[in-house]
């Protein structure tokens, strides 16, 4: 299960990946509104209105697993994080 939620979890952050330079604040909303929290690494001394996003790499999910009394296994992801990083 495990497995199978670190696969989605990298699916959804690579969907979120911008194709070009795109505006961080757009990318940022983007990554949040999806339920992530997002973490900037940026490269550069210019205003975060004048940085551009480079890559998007997902990071650490954590979640539950438990069978509530039946024979089925259920995984709930607690929280979720993605690293943006920015050129400036």
């Amino acid at each position: 299960m495990t497995l199978t939620s670190a696969s989605l979890t990298l699916a959804a952050a690579a969907a979120a990946a911008p194709t070009g330079p795109s505006q961080v604040d757009e990318t940022v909303r983007t990554l949040e509104a999806s339920g992530y929290n997002v973490i900037i690494n940026r490269s550069g001394a210019a205003p975060l209105s004048q940085c551009t996003v480079s890559t998007v790499r997902p990071g650490q999910t954590y979640s539950t697993t438990d069978s509530r009394g039946g024979s089925s296994i259920h995984t709930t992801i607690t929280s979720k994080t993605v690293y943006v990083d920015v050129t400036c």
